[in-house]
């Protein structure tokens, strides 16, 4: 099932803007390879899932996956067919709000070829471009 918090403070929330580059959440920290995103963007909790579910296929097992972001942002859209007026829409889905540098997902416990195969199948499902990072050593 997609990601979404548990409760909010507020159920609907104004579109933002997104600038800037990532400060926080853009090293890799738990696993030894990640994915990192090189633009901003919406990555909606269906995308976040769906490259979960891809990942552990093709790890089975063998490593580790951590997912670095989560889909605190509810998107809300109108009807079709609906005239102007009458209110906001309800909330359709959520996403995660990336800027560019951070770190999408991470990788612990597969070699550099696996890592590089495993993330190239997930960045065929991410809607930004994203590029493979190493662990720098401590």
């Amino acid at each position: 099932m997609a990601l979404m918090p548990k409760r909010v403070k507020h159920r609907k929330s104004q579109r933002g803007r997104i600038k800037g580059n990532a400060t926080r959440g853009n090293k890799v920290v738990f696993g030894d390879f990640g994915l990192q995103s090189l633009q901003g963007g919406w990555i909606r909790a269906q995308t976040i899932e769906a490259g979960r579910i891809a990942a552990n296929q093709y790890v089975r097992g063998e490593g580790r996956l951590y997912i670095r972001i989560f889909p605190d942002k509810p998107v809300s859209s109108k009807p079709l067919e609906t005239r102007m007026g009458k209110g906001k829409g309800e909330p359709e889905y959520w996403v995660a709000v990336v800027r560019p540098g951070t770190v999408l997902y991470e990788l612990a416990g597969v070699s550099e070829q696996q890592a590089k195969v495993c993330f190239a199948r997930l960045a065929a499902k991410m809607p930004i471009p994203v590029r493979l990072v190493r662990r720098r050593p401590a």
